[in-house]
């Protein structure tokens, strides 16, 4: 309407287009008041429709000075609930001002008296290279499922720090371990797109030693071993089985089954996620927003695998041409968890020891196999939960060098106007934290009770 009618009442309705008519007090269908109370103007509520127009009143609540009525109105096939204030129409301005404030009083009351578990949980998949047992990469898988606020949709698992099949069988027996065998397992990808252990060794001949490159070179439990073997497991061999369908259809899947809703975690290598682009190139457009621990600008630190090599990081330069490709997608939001923040941050034995007192299994397998050492992952997951203890943040161009020379799998970034402008994506950086909130946090995290768990086949060994 152009104009906002007389107003001895005020009205809530989903409907389009109203017009209103002036009538005595409040009928039933079909019948006539006797008399007319002149001391009470109301004004029906309705909607236009071709030539018909009805009202069925479903409820009528005197809430003295005010009478509160909701009915039903339909006409041609049109109709639905409204709910009217009214009062004496002492003075029409007096009404209108009281009759809103009851109206405010009454959503305010509605709004906050919805149940907190309404809430939609954050959807999440995990992407991950799940090294185990324990160690940064199921400390953050641990974080991430033992939150009441997620719902993990999947792990997606491939090669990094240890090689994908060995990974998949230490998260399926985390799994059952915490009782969450539910959470399906998805394998991806067992070597990067163009990057390999053989040229790397070539490389080496040319531009010097690479001190940590994940399974190539480095194992915790056993000696270093080809791509399929698995060796004996720590904490036992699982009874479940991982998922026969593969990372990257699977990312795709759940986030066209979930449009915006779905935020990928990312801190392995980025191979899966260069392949569900590949699949489908509005595979990041419709995500909700990508996690990353990945690249190296400028550490603070005397670790020699950074102070000599300091753009070097592994999650972006064991597979330089999918870290790009991922860097250059049309994501709503990429955040960045470098090492420069991340060596900041140590698992010591303080704080395995205050994990050890509960009972939990996801805590008593933490107290078990943990190992000091920075908590790479695990901040990149407790930041997602609570972005709240990260105190400094930068906004960056972020790439990763592809020249095949020494610099190949370099972390690369620009602050905004010295950017190449190649298709760089702007990045949110961490950059420094309140570690003692960031440690009781994940702590809490770590031992608490996992939501959702059954009863595990089989006992931690």
């Amino acid at each position: 309407m152009s104009s906002a009618p007389p107003l001895s009442g005020h009205y809530l309705s989903s409907f389009g287009p109203a017009f209103f008519k002036e009538t005595g007090p409040l009928f039933s269908p079909g019948s006539r008041p006797k008399s007319r109370d002149k001391s009470l103007r109301i004004r029906t509520y309705g909607i236009r429709t071709h030539n018909s127009f009805r009202i069925r009143t479903s409820k009528t609540q005197d809430l003295k000075p005010f009478r509160i009525s909701t009915y039903r109105k339909t006409g041609e096939g049109r109709g639905g609930i409204l709910t009217r204030i009214v009062r004496p129409n002492s003075s029409a301005a007096a009404c209108w001002v009281a009759a809103r404030a009851l109206l405010f009083v009454l959503l305010f009351a509605a709004l906050f008296s919805l149940p907190i578990h309404a809430q939609a949980k954050r959807k999440v998949i995990i992407d991950q290279d799940c090294a185990g047992p324990g160690g940064t990469d199921m400390q953050a898988v641990l974080t991430l499922i033992n939150s009441p606020e997620t719902d993990v949709l999947g792990i997606t698992v491939l090669t990094g720090d240890a090689w994908r099949d060995e990974e998949v069988q230490h998260t399926l027996r985390l799994l059952e371990i915490i009782g969450r065998s539910d959470i399906p397992v998805l394998p991806g990808a067992v070597f990067p797109l163009v990057n390999s252990k053989e040229y790397i060794a070539k490389w080496e001949k040319f531009y010097g030693k690479i001190i940590y490159q994940g399974a190539w070179n480095f194992a915790s439990h056993h000696p270093v071993h080809g791509p399929y073997d698995i060796p004996p497991m720590p904490e036992g061999a699982p009874t479940i089985k991982a998922s026969t369908e593969d990372a990257a259809h699977f990312m795709v899947r759940m986030v066209r089954q979930y449009p915006h809703e779905v935020t990928i975690y990312a801190a392995g290598p980025m191979t899966d996620l260069a392949l569900a682009i590949a699949l489908d190139p509005h595979f990041s457009e419709i995500a909700k927003e990508l996690i990353v621990m990945g690249g190296s600008m400028n550490p603070q630190t005397d670790d020699p695998e950074f102070n000599l090599s300091p753009r070097r990081e592994f999650n972006f330069w064991m597979d330089p041409e999918a870290s790009h490709a991922v860097l250059h997608a049309h994501w709503p939001r990429i955040v960045l968890t470098t090492v420069d923040i991340s060596v900041k941050t140590r698992m010591e034995k303080t704080l395995i020891d205050q994990v050890a007192k509960s009972p939990t299994p996801a805590a008593q397998y933490v107290a078990k196999y943990a190992e000091a050492n920075y908590l790479w992952d695990e901040l990149a997951a407790v930041a997602w939960l609570d972005p709240s203890f990260i105190t400094k943040w930068q906004k960056l161009y972020v790439d990763v060098e592809l020249d095949h020379g020494a610099s190949y799998g370099d972390t690369l970034a620009w602050a905004p106007g010295h950017q190449p402008g190649m298709g760089e994506v702007l990045v949110d950086v961490q950059k420094d934290l309140d570690k003692d909130k960031f440690y009781k946090e994940y702590v809490d995290l770590l031992t608490r009770p996992t939501p959702q768990a059954h009863s595990a086949p089989g006992k931690q060994n």
